[in-house]
């Protein structure tokens, strides 16, 4: 079953069509970046996308990206054409880390200029990686958004059986604040180790010869 509109469907059966791809990322403070992969504007879902951004400049291209397989999630890089060193720093910043980022696909009506009801969400993610460009006369922001699915595939090798870490998930929770031993530790985030067999003497099997300790 399609997720297009019955609007989107027909416009694509069209001989010709304007296609455009409009992405959405919501960096830390008030004002989103919403740019389209070419000129002009476009509106729709309460949202305006422009070809180029006073602040951050324009997209500069989207990477091809598929649906990830076995111990593979979606992911994608865009690249941005910041017009000055502030707007460069503001996307690549720390802070920036894991923005909501989503992408559309939709298409305009040759004649009135209008948006066709209604673009197609193909990915929402987050940004992940930075890789900053600069050469004579450009700079270049090339920006890995990661899937949602990512946090599936996390090994989770800091989780620990304490309070601390306990509590920094569920704050207020002191289910394990008084107890400084456990018998049973159970290994979070790696493989169990080995058992180790060591040979004591202390312990004597059935026929009284002395056996071997776990």
């Amino acid at each position: 079953m399609s997720s297009l509109t019955p609007a989107f469907q027909a416009e694509l059966a069209k001989p010709a069509l304007i296609l455009f791809g409009a992405v959405e990322i919501l960096l830390p403070g008030p004002t989103p970046v919403r740019l389209l992969d070419g000129a002009g504007v476009a509106t729709f879902g309460g949202r305006t996308f422009v070809g180029r951004d006073e602040t951050f400049g324009v997209l500069g291209g989207v990477s091809d990206f598929s649906d990830g397989l076995d111990d593979q999630a979606p992911n994608l890089t865009l690249t941005l054409l910041p017009p000055s060193n502030a707007a460069m720093a503001a996307l690549a910043a720390p802070t920036a880390q894991g923005s909501p980022v989503a992408l559309w696909v939709g298409a305009m009506d040759a004649v009135t200029g209008q948006v066709i009801a209604d673009p197609d969400l193909v990915f929402v993610g987050e940004t992940d990686v930075p890789t900053q460009k600069v050469s004579d006369g450009q700079r270049e922001l090339e920006l890995t958004v990661i899937s949602f699915f990512d946090r599936f595939l996390e090994m989770d090798e800091g989780e620990r059986l304490n309070t601390g870490f306990h509590q920094s998930i569920w704050p207020g929770e002191k289910g394990l604040e008084f107890i400084s031993f456990v018998r049973d530790q159970p290994i979070w985030g790696a493989d169990a180790p080995k058992a180790v067999l060591v040979g004591t003497g202390a312990s004597q099997g059935p026929t009284g010869v002395p056996g071997i300790v776990l």
